[in-house]
């Protein structure tokens, strides 16, 4: 788990080099991704903004962020930068692997003066948070790169720091979707392979000691919950 967590991270911290270099990962792809039949498919995801999005409007509208809440964003990548969490009334809080991001992150709350609770360079599985201390939480685009154990440490550590009856939305893989088949593709080559393969019923069965599933709806390559932590 360890070397995985690392090279997911250091993945992550060449993605922000290169977006400082004015490149973009996601363009110019090798011939064997481009030639896939499902690249298509990508293309039109990207266009209708239907790959990981995190600020949607669904998301917005379930947590209905108040002043006085305080929000967890868990692999929250630079979530904080686009339109959308930094504008929210509650009080934000943001960990990530990627010491890159996290340095990013920090330089635009100061640069915007944005006001935050704090941002974490870690691992989601392990935060240094207060037990029941979150309102409102959010993990998008960000378990598919685990395998099942760390899933579960994930989702017990999320419960341990959101508060009874906290509203938490996550979102894992459609495994066997064509949508994922072609982005799991491309991870890989930015490496940062996809290591989930449980079924959906296999995950429900792994959220029932900690969450309700409030609804559910296909979201791109992935599958989002709308989630009640239960304590």
């Amino acid at each position: 788990m360890k070397k995985h967590l690392e090279l997911v991270a250091k993945s992550y911290d060449k993605g922000i080099d290169l977006g400082r270099e004015g490149i973009d990962s996601y363009q110019n792809l090798p011939p064997h991704i481009t030639n896939d039949p499902n690249y298509p498919l990508f293309l039109k995801m990207q266009e209708d903004e239907t790959l990981s999005d995190s600020s949607q409007k669904e998301i917005v509208e379930y947590l209905s962020p108040l002043k006085g809440m305080n929000f967890i964003d868990l692999g929250c990548c630079l979530n904080l930068m686009f339109p959308g969490y930094n504008e929210w009334p509650s009080t934000y809080y943001g960990v990530d692997i990627s010491k890159k991001i996290i340095e990013l992150l920090q330089k635009f709350v100061l640069k915007n003066n944005v006001m935050i609770g704090s941002l974490y360079c870690g691992s989601m599985h392990e935060t240094p948070y207060d037990e029941s201390f979150f309102d409102i939480g959010a993990c998008i685009g960000s378990l598919e790169y685990f395998e099942k154990d760390f899933v579960a440490q994930a989702l017990k550590e999320a419960h341990r720091i959101m508060k009874p009856a906290g509203k938490y939305v996550l979102d894992i893989p459609d495994v066997g979707s064509p949508e994922f088949q072609i982005t799991a593709l491309i991870e890989e080559h930015l490496g940062r392979t996809d290591r989930y393969h449980m079924s959906n019923n296999e995950f429900e069965k792994m959220l029932m000691p900690y969450f309700k599933v409030i609804k559910k709806e296909k979201m791109g390559p992935m599958i989002q919950y709308f989630l009640i932590c239960t304590k």
